[in-house]
């Protein structure tokens, strides 16, 4: 799939530039992209899960301790988002010229985690809020609870690999 999107964007272009950006403005682009979606993502989950947790704060404080962490789960694709963004300036220097259709191809690489991060927070965040629920009626569940949420971590998790995979595939 890399070769066969490689050799359609050196078909389009083999100029210094393509759609009037450089191949490190692609990349960096790319790079905005997995932020913005891994954290706006990141922020809606946890809203939906705030929304729930703090009506069962409000009635026994004492759970904010097996909470904190089913609260937090959904704000992991921030920073999934955030590593792929640092690791595109690490992979391709701006020193080093990226030619345009290298830089659309890291714009590419990016996008696994720009929407699957987007997606699976929001999703992650809802699955936390009924496992928020879980929690405020046995307390002691909380670690079976805190696994829900979890299994949707795994695929934004793989779209983090998978991103790093196609950096190490597209080569300087």
């Amino acid at each position: 799939m890399i070769g066969a999107t490689l050799a359609a964007v050196k078909v389009v272009t083999k100029a210094a530039t393509w759609g009037g950006l450089t191949g490190f403005q692609w990349a960096l682009l790319g790079a905005a992209c997995a932020f913005i979606g891994g954290g706006t993502g990141s922020a809606i989950g946890i809203t939906y899960v705030n929304h729930v947790a703090s009506g069962i704060l409000v009635e026994d404080p004492d759970k904010f301790g097996p909470l904190l962490p089913i609260i937090a789960i959904p704000g992991t694709q921030g920073v999934y988002g955030l590593i792929t963004a640092i690791l595109v300036p690490v992979f391709f220097s701006p020193l080093s010229k990226l030619p345009a259709d290298k830089g659309l191809l890291v714009f590419f690489a990016c996008l696994p985690v720009a929407f699957v991060c987007l997606t699976s927070a929001i999703y992650q965040g809802l699955s936390s809020a009924s496992a928020a629920g879980m929690v405020a009626r046995r307390t002691e569940e909380a670690g079976k609870a805190l696994i829900l949420p979890a299994l949707v971590e795994t695929y934004a998790v793989f779209s983090l690999i998978l991103s790093i995979f196609l950096f190490t595939s597209i080569g300087k």
